[in-house]
């Protein structure tokens, strides 16, 4: 009688400790599932702002090569008014030369 009683407490222990273990697998996967979550979430939060980083330099490139355009459209108007502006004033000098040298 002992013996069958001794087999049937070493088969409830083992099914026992089949059960934690079965229940300690289940957490550690889980945990790992979890961690497997938070580090793609983290991975795809940091390409977003990434992303958004890159998004925000391109417009203020963009906004900065736009003001240069602008810059350099003023120069070259300027430029080109100073030039006929210039011409008039040789034109001019050159004309009363020319009168200085009939006058004398």
């Amino acid at each position: 009688m002992r013996k069958p009683l001794l087999a049937g407490l070493a088969m409830l222990a083992a099914v026992s400790l089949s059960a934690c273990s079965e229940k300690a697998q289940d957490n550690v996967e889980n945990a790992g599932s979890t961690i497997g979550n938070d580090v793609s979430n983290a991975v795809d939060s940091a390409g977003a702002k990434i992303d958004n980083g890159l998004d925000h330099a391109g417009h203020a490139i963009d906004n900065g090569m736009d003001k240069i355009g602008a810059a350099t459209d003023r120069a070259a108007a300027d430029a080109k008014r100073e030039a006929g502006e210039a011409r008039q004033d040789v034109g001019s000098s050159l004309e009363k030369a020319g009168k200085d040298l009939r006058n004398e």
